[in-house]
């Protein structure tokens, strides 16, 4: 007798030659489908995630390796003031471009630096809605009032979601339990540290503006 994980297999194999043997390689709209669906993962690639994820990712490792966990605590942390904490969390993405997928490693990397989960969700939700590209969009589009009430009303919500998220789970925050917090960052001078989020937040920048590709490539 087969164990279960050798009929799994089975199952597996068996699964895969059929979709294989059934597909419906003749018909005009399974082709196009496949066609149309690996140009958008090479346009996904190459203006998302080289542009905008990877460098999300390099900031947020910066964060969580050169950035003291102090200077973190003292104006985002669970002990720090309410209107510091939130009013900074709250507008800190607008000096960004990132989108709803870019924004959790950034999440991620004040989360573990020891921010309050009050203001790390509200900077989670306030990153996408008011990032630099969006508010010029926006504008650009839909005109001024709109979109001055656009950012207006997603500060306000993002507030609320932190708020909310915090009174939630209360208890899990104050033991410490949603992540593991380092003790220091590592030395680093502020120079290099300032040239590196400059370079970084001007990729997420540059990304983010509409101007011919070549330019902004390099």
């Amino acid at each position: 007798m087969m164990e279960n994980k050798e009929w799994k297999i089975l199952a597996w194999i068996i699964g895969i030659f059929a979709v294989f043997y059934y597909v419906p390689y003749g018909a005009e709209w399974f082709n196009n489908s496949v066609v149309s669906g690996v140009n958008l993962l090479n346009d996904y690639a190459k203006q998302h995630v080289l542009t905008c994820l990877v460098p999300a990712l390099f900031i947020a490792g910066a964060i969580g390796v050169f950035i003291k966990k102090d200077k973190v605590l003292k104006y985002m942390g669970a002990d720090a003031k309410k209107y510091i904490s939130y009013g900074i969390a709250s507008v800190s993405g607008a000096i960004l471009a990132v989108c709803s997928c870019t924004i959790l490693p950034l999440f991620a990397g004040i989360r573990k630096r020891g921010a309050g989960l009050g203001p790390a969700i509200t900077f989670l939700f306030s990153g996408p809605a008011i990032n630099i590209a969006a508010m010029f969009i926006t504008i650009s589009v839909l005109g001024f009032q709109i979109g001055i009430a656009r950012i207006i009303l997603a500060i306000i919500l993002s507030l609320l979601v932190g708020v909310s998220m915090s009174l939630i789970f209360r208890e899990k925050t104050e033991k410490g339990k949603l992540f593991i917090q380092e003790e220091e960052g590592a030395n680093v001078s502020g120079k290099m540290m300032f040239l590196f989020f400059t370079m970084m937040i001007g990729i997420l920048i540059v990304n983010g503006l509409q101007m011919d590709k070549t330019i902004k490539y390099v």
